[in-house]
């Protein structure tokens, strides 16, 4: 599991709550269940509607996307690709063909075995590159349901702010109670904002990281399997390989610490 993207959302729940906590206020008057059921509720049936059952079936894989452990085996993918392009320059590339039924990562394994197969150069390109764009738009199918859900609380919260609000004219024969009831009525609102803040569009942003950082190796992969096909050199392989590596590494980094910065 990804310890560093969950401590950015308790870290940024927890600055909220010290800072409520430092002004005086109390842990009670934040924990509004009413507010609660409006907003998380809410939110839920509204992602619902937008959304068909065969796209909400996905979450549990969207979060396991988000929250899982990043893979980081794109330097042994690059040794690999280098020995088979060293092999199919010694020996032609049907030897690879037992390879490219044992590999584990299964895009490169398909992109060997249509190099065996003698498919011409650009349509395993198109091939290979379709299965890119399908893999891209679902990470970016999965992101647009929490950013729809990101959408949907901040205006469930002040539906439920004004429901409270209504509760709160309708009593006003009680002006001692009535500052209690406006701060218990904004509680909605601040649900709203805070999990779509903290929650929702961090976790959509996530996804696209990891997303584009999956898309980028399947790229890296892509131009591996091509310079085998191609019989090129090893040696030059290897740079040019390491060059995507390179880039996706600090290009990664770069979104984590964008996530991290938003969650706080």
């Amino acid at each position: 599991m990804d310890i560093t993207a969950l401590l950015g959302i308790l870290a940024g729940l927890a600055a909220l709550l010290i800072g409520f906590l430092w002004e005086g206020g109390q842990l009670s008057g934040l924990l509004q269940g009413t507010a609660a059921l409006i907003v998380f509720g809410g939110t839920l049936a509204a992602v619902a509607v937008s959304f068909p059952p065969s796209r909400l079936r996905t979450i549990p894989r969207a979060l396991q996307l988000a929250f899982g452990r990043e893979r980081s085996d794109g330097e042994q993918w690059i040794e690999d690709i280098v020995n088979m392009a060293g092999t199919a320059r010694r020996t032609g590339v049907l030897a690879l063909e037992r390879v490219s039924r044992e590999h584990p990562n299964a895009f490169l394994k398909e992109g060997i075995q249509l190099v065996v197969d003698g498919t011409e150069r650009e349509q395993l390109r198109e091939i290979l590159e379709l299965e890119i764009d399908a893999v891209e738009q679902k990470h970016e199918a999965y992101a647009k349901m929490f950013e729809a859900a990101g959408g949907y609380a901040p205006t469930m919260g002040i539906i439920g702010t004004v429901m409270g609000l209504i509760h709160v004219l309708g009593t006003l024969t009680e002006p001692a109670n009535l500052g209690s009831s406006i701060a218990v009525a904004f509680t909605a609102t601040l649900y709203g904002v805070a999990s779509a803040n903290l929650i929702f569009l961090p976790i959509a942003s996530k996804i696209k990281a990891r997303g584009e950082a999956e898309v980028f190796t399947m790229e890296m992969l892509l131009q591996g399997v091509l310079a085998i096909q191609n019989g090129e050199n090893p040696h030059l392989v290897r740079r040019k390989l390491q060059y995507y590596y390179r880039k996706d590494r600090n290009r990664s980094s770069s979104a984590e610490e964008e996530f991290d910065d938003r969650a706080l």
